[in-house]
């Protein structure tokens, strides 16, 4: 089983997946039915838990993933905290983010997913505590998210979301909007949380922009 107050292993098994951004302390559901995928969560649930998530380069969100696309040099480590399997041998999963790495290499393996050896130690200090003071806008960050909200045409619950703390919103900005892979990217490479909340700020105005000068749209 995996022991919370040790450092996550150097060599980890990698679930590669496009659009799909994990972070420190948040969480991720994955619809696992890949042959290949079914065994890496078969193992780990044998194990430590413990899965990379890593976005291939040059691929749309959710394009099936080549065997030996090439891949980002950062990802994030999470740990497999529930899951669900059906008859048919697909799983339903929950990874909570553990802390981000770097890629060193790729290792020679038997296994039918991909292994990776990697190293924490650029995104430890950051990733060990999700700083809850950082400098925040919160009457503009909520402009930008009711603009954005608006621009793409979505429901949401205005009441929940006026309650939710600036952090958690940051944070849930990241991960649930459907951002471009790179974007995605940028999101996880940010250093610290304000790092990642002046690129979320960044995206929210840009495709605000777009959105206001696209054909169809009252400039």
């Amino acid at each position: 089983m995996y022991d919370r107050n040790a450092s996550p292993p150097e060599i980890i098994p990698i679930f590669p997946l496009s659009g799909a951004l994990l972070l420190p302390h948040s969480q991720l559901p994955l619809n696992v039915f890949e042959p290949r995928y079914i065994k890496l969560v078969d193992d780990v649930l044998r194990g430590n838990r413990l899965i990379g998530m890593i976005q291939p380069r040059d691929l749309e969100a959710e394009e099936r993933v080549p065997e030996k696309a090439p891949l980002y040099d950062i990802g994030c480590v999470g740990r497999l905290t529930t899951f669900q399997e059906y008859e048919d041998g697909r799983y339903f999963i929950t990874l909570t983010g553990v802390q981000r790495f770097r890629v060193e290499e790729e290792i020679s393996t038997t296994t039918p997913y991909r292994q990776l050896r990697v190293n924490y130690d650029d995104f430890a200090a950051a990733d060990e505590h999700v700083e809850a003071d950082f400098t925040a806008d919160r009457d503009r960050f909520m402009q930008l998210i009711r603009a954005y909200v608006d621009v793409q045409g979505y429901q949401v619950n205005w009441e929940m979301i006026e309650q939710t703390d600036t952090l958690t919103l940051v944070t849930a900005g990241a991960t649930l909007a459907p951002w471009q892979p790179s974007e995605k990217q940028a999101l996880l490479e940010a250093m610290t949380m304000q790092d990642r909340y002046d690129t979320l700020i960044t995206l929210y105005e840009i495709a605000v922009a777009m959105a206001s000068t696209s054909p169809g749209k009252a400039n």
